[in-house]
């Protein structure tokens, strides 16, 4: 049984071939349905197929590199 929110064809036939190819190489049954809905949500992630939340475009805090400014005046 594919994940929640998996309600195309591909993505079942997807998940079905991942998990078969996981038990192949050794994992366990429910090793391999982890890594078969891992791999499927990854990929409807990066395709834009899911619900969630929207990225924001260039919004938010930058993240802060390099050393921060220091004080010059003295104590």
């Amino acid at each position: 049984m594919p994940p929640r929110g998996v309600s195309s064809a591909k993505r079942a036939r997807q998940y079905e071939h991942i998990k078969a190819s996981a038990k192949k190489r050794g994992r366990s049954s429910r090793r391999a349905k982890q890594i078969a809905a891992a791999t499927v949500n990854k990929q409807r992630r990066q395709a834009g197929e899911t619900k969630g939340r929207r990225k924001r475009s260039g919004g938010g805090s930058r993240k802060r590199t390099g050393a921060r400014k220091r004080s010059t005046r003295k104590r």
